[in-house]
């Protein structure tokens, strides 16, 4: 599997927040172009986020569902993107001393014709959207994306 890890100036805490949010999923994860449906479990095991990979007009409809999941720390996912094939996708998340995190994404291909692609081929190609995924989820949290706020009551007048 092809491993990138970064360290985030933001607790797992923040970082689990964007994570578990499936309507945000296409803002962070690179290739995902939008979300059409989340599972209401989402992100428990057996839930799906349902989307859409690739730019208009040529978009594939298809689906990622949860395999595995330790709250705050750990997220497997098997990535479907047919024809292209499928992925397992490991997250993990390490809170470190301070504010700061550890992330790790692990990815390879496991079905289909990505699979094909010789290994020496894959891993870099994975790694670069990989690295630029963890930008994307590390801005997130940092700006603050998941998180419910409450909206001051209006005041009488």
């Amino acid at each position: 599997m092809s491993t990138v890890t970064q360290l985030f100036k933001s607790p797992a805490a923040d970082i689990w927040k964007v994570i578990e949010d499936g309507w945000l999923y296409s803002g962070w994860v690179v290739g995902a172009s939008r979300i059409r449906a989340v599972d209401e479990q989402w992100p428990h095991v057996g839930a799906k986020l349902h989307h859409s990979v690739g730019s208009w007009p040529f978009l594939i409809d298809d689906s990622t569902q949860v395999t595995s999941m330790e709250p705050g720390q750990k997220l497997e996912l098997l990535a479907r993107g047919w024809p292209l094939g499928e992925a397992k996708v490991l997250i993990t998340l390490e809170d470190l001393e301070g504010s700061q995190c550890r992330v790790s994404i692990a990815e390879d291909a496991v079905r289909g014709p990505g699979k094909l692609v010789p290994k020496a081929l894959r891993d870099p190609m994975i790694s670069v959207r990989n690295r630029e995924t963890l930008r994307r989820l590390e801005l997130m949290a940092a700006g603050g994306a998941g998180r419910t706020t409450q909206l001051p009551p209006a005041e009488a007048g």
